[in-house]
């Protein structure tokens, strides 16, 4: 009991006390560093690291976003050289004018008399809603619809006027069938053409509209 009192009053001498107070500053430094610069580093720090986790995930999803780019730009390069080839295959090579003149060719080799070309429209291809596409795949009988008038794509509507025999216009509608412009033929009228005396075989007189289709 003596002892334990003893220990009590040491600790409360003035020497006692002068020790503590290093350790106590100590401490409160401690403390106080690690309130105002340590915490605050902490903060920082893990801010740092959440932004470094942000970059670190936009530039793998920048990745991911330049891989896609390339495969749809292949896939786009792909449609481009589709669409290409199936506007070749419709219109072909050849303008308008250079068509009608090698349909001139064609008439002189044939012996085909043109009595008149008479152009009756130019169509032009217009992109239609999803409504009327949808409206065009559940009515193909639709006679607005031209599934070979695409983007890229003129139609031309032209009536012409003819005389020629029989065979002559077998040749000539044969050859047609050749040429690189898609030609489609409607309105066919024959009839025969009143015969002189002196005319060896019968000739026919033609009319038929033609319609070509041209790049634009």
């Amino acid at each position: 009991m003596t002892n334990s009192m003893d220990r009590k009053n040491n600790l409360k001498t003035p020497e006692s006390i002068i020790t503590l107070i290093p350790i106590v500053i100590s401490s409160g430094i401690a403390i106080l560093l690690i309130i105002f610069y340590l915490t605050p580093q902490f903060i920082k720090s893990n801010k740092v690291n959440l932004e470094l986790n942000a970059l670190i995930k936009k530039k793998n999803d920048l990745d991911d976003l330049k891989s896609q780019y390339k495969k749809i730009n292949q896939k786009f390069d792909k449609l481009n050289n589709e669409k290409a080839i199936i506007i070749e295959k419709i219109s072909g090579t050849s303008n308008l004018d250079t068509l009608l003149a090698k349909l001139g060719e064609l008439g002189e080799k044939n012996s085909i008399e043109f009595a008149s070309i008479v152009p009756k429209k130019v169509i032009n291809f217009i992109a239609n809603s999803d409504t009327e596409k949808k409206n065009k795949k559940n009515n193909l009988a639709n006679s607005n619809f031209d599934p070979l008038l695409v983007e890229g794509i003129k139609k031309y509507l032209i009536d012409f006027s003819f005389v020629t025999d029989f065979s002559n216009l077998l040749s000539f509608l044969r050859e047609l069938e050749f040429q690189d412009n898609i030609i489609l033929l409607d309105n066919i009228n024959l009839k025969l053409k009143p015969q002189n005396i002196n005319d060896s075989h019968e000739m026919l007189e033609v009319k038929l509209r033609m319609t070509f289709y041209g790049k634009i």
